[in-house]
């Protein structure tokens, strides 16, 4: 590992946390088309390393398991004409819950309906949530870790905590993108774990127009259920700071303005998500959040909330994130990571495209001494272009640092 690595972690926390004359870090945010080349997290955090990237250690997730009172039934009705469809019962001491999908060609869970992920709410024929009478039985669907996961977790966690004080890394826990590895059965949870979600897996149980509905019509009802999601998933994160984990992840994509309102944000979020953050900061870790769109008419909301820093500042795709008015609402009050579009400003761009996109989220952010540079959200691309523009990215990065 190269010498630079020692520094990363000490570089992050920096950056962070507003320390003056620090350099800024460069960390992807994610990376999964390096992520699909790596047989573990270890090599993955390794290979970053060894392109020069401020990488963080990321910890394991715990598996999100039944109560073993609740039993499941899956089944696929295929009608001789027309679409078939995917469903999935969950019989609990409260009542059923049940989800059906419509099983398009690009299904990714191998005739399987998880609980979680953002390939159900676009296709849902019937949601798992429908209303106040499904409150109980989803209970007993998000049942608390047991202590078979929790010690093996933890056990993980001791490794994980050693490869990072070995090479100076960050130990990251919360929410984390989701691997399936070959053979591995994700079918109850999907693409995404149960840990550092709470509006986003409320999405994915519910869809993304009910919960609006709710909050105008039956207000106590969604206040019951974003609770609910919310202490389980807090449950599973205390964990994570159990295990030493520096910096707890949260993804938000779906709650920024294009989907609620200001109002609604302070009401039905902004307690739960400042319990969160009391929480990490009373185990002494920093508080991200990730969201990269409709955020600017949250911004005196974010940061009364007490977050240490904001993930994925899309200044291409994102709605009013231009690096001039993230700059004006948030520079020097939180961490800023992100700033440069991965799909349009790396992906599919030319050498001297990226070479300028750098450039010029470095000129206007790195003055802030609160900034982390990432493509957003994500590099995907695995031909060679892309390849060559995630080292142009790099290499002009740490020609602005050096």
């Amino acid at each position: 590992m190269s010498t630079r690595s020692t520094a990363s972690r000490e570089r992050l926390l920096a950056a962070i946390d507003g320390v003056s004359g620090a350099p800024v870090p460069c960390s992807f945010m994610i990376f999964r088309a390096l992520h699909n080349q790596c047989r573990d997290e270890y090599e993955f955090a390794s290979r970053q390393v060894e392109m020069g990237l401020d990488t963080r250690m990321r910890l394991s997730d715990l598996p999100v398991r039944l109560a073993p009172e609740v039993t499941i039934r899956e089944w696929i009705d295929q009608p001789a004409e027309g679409q078939a469809l995917l469903g999935r019962r969950y019989e609990t001491p409260a009542g059923p819950l049940t989800s059906v999908v419509k099983l398009t060609e690009d299904w990714p869970f191998e005739g399987r309906l998880p609980l979680f992920g953002d390939y159900i709410a676009p296709r849902a024929a019937e949601h798992l949530i429908t209303g106040p009478a499904d409150l109980e039985p989803l209970r007993h669907v998000l049942a608390p870790p047991v202590a078979k996961d929790a010690d093996a977790f933890m056990q993980a966690a001791r490794e994980q905590r050693e490869f990072a004080r070995k090479h100076g890394l960050l130990l990251e826990g919360g929410w984390r993108p989701e691997r399936r590895l070959p053979g591995e059965d994700r079918g109850l949870v999907g693409d995404n774990g149960g840990t550092g979600t709470v509006i986003d897996a409320l999405m994915w149980m519910c869809g993304a127009t009910q919960p609006l509905l709710w909050a105008y019509d039956e207000p106590e009802f969604l206040a019951a259920l974003i609770d609910l999601v919310g202490n389980w998933s807090l449950t599973r994160l205390k964990l994570h700071l159990e295990a030493g984990a520096e910096l707890v992840i949260r993804r938000a994509w779906y709650e920024g303005t294009e989907f609620w309102s200001p109002g609604f944000y302070r009401q039905f979020i902004l307690p739960g998500l400042k319990r969160e953050i009391e929480v990490a900061h009373q185990a002494g870790a920093r508080y991200g959040y990730i969201l990269t769109s409709g955020m600017m008419p949250l911004a005196e909301q974010l940061l009364e909330s007490g977050m240490d820093v904001i993930i994925g500042i899309d200044p291409g795709e994102g709605k009013g994130t231009t690096l001039e008015q993230v700059r004006e609402a948030f520079g020097g009050r939180v961490g800023l990571w992100g700033g440069v579009s991965g799909p349009l400003s790396v992906e599919q761009a030319t050498e001297d495209q990226v070479k300028e996109a750098v450039r010029d989220t470095m000129e206007r952010l790195a003055p802030t001494q609160r900034f982390i540079l990432s493509p957003v959200d994500n590099i995907r691309a695995e031909d060679e272009q892309c390849r060559r523009n995630v080292r142009v990215f790099i290499d002009t990065w740490k020609a602005l640092t050096a």
